[in-house]
């Protein structure tokens, strides 16, 4: 299965559209932290600001040429990067896939130890990925009264 990883930095302005026309979609947003509908300008803004950041990574993700969906990391360390990801909203059953790529790159190309995810309790979808895949519960802390779960895989 050919994957490409392709650097939020290097996307042309119709991926840059595309990207930002999932972000906004109402079935993605909703699991966001800010869950405010994202300008073409604050994208813009927010792409050119990779570009000075070494703990941060977003990637539109390709399978056989179709994207499929986007993989990122945060807060990224040495020894740890908290994940994100969120599949193509007219696509089903890509999960499984970002989640192998994304801890692909993480303990390969990053070499961090610890990979976070931060997940709402009411997520369940997400929840069941992250467990399939190993992920354990850690912690839990409440955002802007919503209640969160943090899971770490550890390489």
């Amino acid at each position: 299965m050919s994957m490409r990883l392709l650097d939020f930095t290097t996307l042309d302005t119709n991926q840059l559209t595309l990207v930002l026309s999932w972000r906004n979609h109402p079935k993605i947003r909703e699991w966001m932290l800010h869950q405010n509908e994202i300008s073409m300008e604050e994208h813009l803004q927010f792409v050119e600001s990779l570009k000075r950041r070494v703990d941060r990574r977003y990637f539109l993700v390709q399978r056989e040429g179709k994207n499929i969906g986007v993989i990122d990391f945060m807060d990224i360390t040495e020894k740890s990067a908290e994940l994100g990801l969120y599949a193509n909203p007219q696509m089903r059953g890509v999960g499984e896939t970002l989640m192998r790529t994304l801890i692909d790159y993480a303990f390969v190309t990053l070499k961090v130890k610890t990979l976070i995810a931060t997940v709402f309790v009411d997520n369940e979808r997400a929840k069941y990925l992250y467990e399939k895949f190993d992920f354990v519960e850690t912690n839990r802390t409440a955002y802007e009264k919503r209640e969160m779960i943090r899971m770490e895989l550890y390489q």
